[in-house]
């Protein structure tokens, strides 16, 4: 049998301990990352975009996919009504595939985690998936997602069970009761990958900011 995903590419990003380890160790993976994840049963990009399906009106925009990868979710949100979309990834390979697709408006090589170059209020929605998770970022990037999102906008992220529990919470819970933003869903726990070795579940939630 072949090496599982988990082993072989996904551990490398999991082990990776600096930015510019998570962006190789995805550039090394860009040209088979969508096959080895669509067999691994991946659950994130569908879960993501019902969620934002089910809260933001369609045809809104700009939208930017944070974590694009190679453009899973941004393939499918012009089918359901969203055109307006922004990819934003930390891997050059993965963006290349991202492009190929040729459903993005725009491109963005960049990390999560620090200030990005993007005005107060551009987004009516940002959508991360896959990104708030082992090896990758956490609630420190919360502020700028904040930030670039547009009033009564929404942020849909998955949080793996292990980011959540370790400060990911409490920073939500913080601006929560700062009153600039409500959480609006939050999904049971579940496995994203029901193909590979069993590894912490996550949860998707929907933040909306306060109008």
């Amino acid at each position: 049998m072949g090496q599982s995903t988990h082993d072989g590419h996904l551990g490398a990003v999991y082990a990776a301990t600096a930015p510019t380890e998570v962006a190789a160790a995805y550039d090394k993976w860009a040209e088979t990352y969508e096959d080895e994840m669509r067999k691994a049963g991946y659950r994130h990009p569908s879960v993501a975009l019902a969620l934002l399906a089910r809260h933001l009106p369609r045809g809104a925009g700009p939208i930017l996919d944070a974590g694009a990868g190679t453009g899973m979710v941004g393939e499918w949100m012009g089918i359901i009504g969203f055109p307006d979309v922004e990819a934003l990834d930390i891997s050059a390979g993965m963006l290349a595939a991202a492009a190929r697709k040729g459903v993005y408006s725009q491109l963005h090589n960049l990390a999560l985690g620090g200030a990005l170059p993007f005005a107060d209020a551009t987004y009516a929605a940002i959508l991360c998936t896959g990104v708030f998770t082992t090896g990758h970022v956490g609630a420190e990037a919360l502020d700028e997602l904040v930030r670039i999102t547009q009033a009564g906008g929404f942020i849909v992220a998955t949080v793996k069970g292990t980011v959540w529990e370790g400060g990911f919470d409490r920073e939500v819970d913080r601006l929560v009761a700062a009153g600039v933003l409500t959480l609006v869903e939050e999904t049971p726990p579940y496995v994203s990958m029901p193909g590979e070795a069993a590894t912490s579940p996550s949860r998707a939630i929907v933040l909306r900011l306060h109008t």
